[in-house]
């Protein structure tokens, strides 16, 4: 396990605590890879992760901690801000609100302690969004409750396999909402915000496609009525006229296979499902959710709570593995 002072600490939060959060939190703390990476720290509740390692049939010491500076890090120990949020009797695959509400304060814990510099990243297990609208906290999702609570104004989804990267322009509202909402402006931030993300990352020019929003990129205008070039081509000059390499507006039906081929970085899909289709189709398992434009570094898994097989040990901890090595490795990028 790695104690070195110089690696990035995680706040890993534990999710949803009726569906599969805490066993793919147990089985990437306890993997080799994520101990060489980073020191992780759980916010969340011990005694369901010690549920969680029986039934993965694990073999962890899950140690509760008051703060991130009293974690040990040693061979099969799991360090947890324990907030003790969740009753001893919580059932598997049920939405509950009081899951709901716990999963909530992970994510206040953890985003307080990464602005306040006592973790340099955030890595979240699924939450559930029913529980979460339940318990009253009403955010479409992780994505937007961070940015309330960093106080930041607008933030974009990157979803990110080995076969690519997309970025969206918008994310978790209706179809005929989101068109209406893309407009050159947020187009513009959001390939600005990816194109960052990815220098940081490491990517010294990187070649970003940018979809259109009607079929065939609406081919000229023969589909829709003329959005791409009103909401989108405005986008790309001005982009393309201060050195940044923003191709488009492409068809989608064609810009993913061009990027699994290698010839763009990143999409930049304009709406929730032109993105997260192709993306969960190359690689649900081991994709991971990277919220950009955050002071703060936050990375996810790329599935949700899995309420069907929550308690019975199959959840794969892959992508919450591949999570945390993304985090970590934005963390030393930064």
């Amino acid at each position: 396990m790695n104690s070195d002072s110089t690696t990035p600490a995680i706040a890993v939060t534990m999710g949803d605590g009726a569906g599969i959060g805490p066993e793919v939190t147990v089985g990437a703390l306890l993997d080799e890879t994520t101990a060489t990476r980073c020191r992780p720290v759980v916010i969340g509740d011990a005694a369901r992760l010690r549920r969680a390692a029986s039934v993965l049939g694990a073999d962890a010491e899950v140690v509760a901690v008051d703060s991130v500076d009293d974690a040990v890090f040693a061979p099969g120990r799991i360090n947890v801000v324990d907030l003790g949020l969740l009753p001893a009797d919580l059932p598997w695959g049920a939405v509950s609100p009081v899951a709901g509400d716990a999963a909530y304060h992970y994510i206040r814990v953890a985003s307080e302690l990464a602005m306040s510099g006592a973790v340099q990243g955030i890595c979240t297990a699924p939450l559930n969004k029913e529980a979460l609208h339940a318990a009253g906290h009403v955010f479409p999702g992780h994505t937007e409750l961070l940015a309330h609570l960093t106080g930041t104004e607008e933030v974009s989804m990157m979803l990110a396999t080995p076969a690519m990267k997309v970025i969206h322009v918008t994310t978790h509202i209706g179809l005929i909402d989101a068109v209406a909402a893309i407009e050159p402006g947020i187009v513009e931030r959001t390939v600005r915000r990816g194109d960052r993300t990815l220098r940081d990352s490491g990517v010294r020019e990187p070649r970003i496609g940018v979809c259109g929003i009607n079929p065939h990129a609406g081919e000229n205008g023969l589909f829709g009525h003329g959005e791409e070039e009103r909401k989108v081509v405005p986008a790309l000059e001005r982009l393309r006229a201060e050195g940044v390499d923003a191709q488009g507006p492409l068809p989608a039906d064609t810009a993913f296979f061009l990027a699994t081929r290698g010839e763009y970085d990143l999409i930049v899909a304009m709406y929730h499902d032109q993105g997260h289709g192709p993306v969960k189709v190359l690689g649900i398992e081991t994709g991971v959710n990277i919220t950009v434009g955050l002071p703060v570094i936050r990375t996810s898994v790329d599935h949700g709570t899995a309420f069907d097989i929550a308690g019975t040990g199959k959840a794969s901890a892959d992508s919450m593995i591949e999570a945390i090595r993304q985090a970590a490795n934005l963390c030393a990028a930064r």
